[in-house]
């Protein structure tokens, strides 16, 4: 009984929470877009810059 409670206390439970960065960066592009048409080039190009640094370097949030 005692090493049941033991290996019951041992078991560890992982929570993992995984962001996707690529909606993110999308909803916020768009929203300036809106807000600042004028913006269109600097935000298609850093967007594209942030995603091809996620996709080269697999970065997580």
């Amino acid at each position: 009984m005692f090493d049941l409670l033991v290996l019951l206390a041992q078991q560890t439970t992982t929570v993992q929470v995984g962001i996707n960065i690529n909606g993110i960066v999308a909803l916020i592009a768009g929203i300036l877009i809106l807000i600042l048409p004028r913006l269109l080039n600097y935000i298609v190009a850093i967007y594209l810059i942030i995603i091809g640094l996620v996709q080269i370097f697999n970065f997580r949030i």
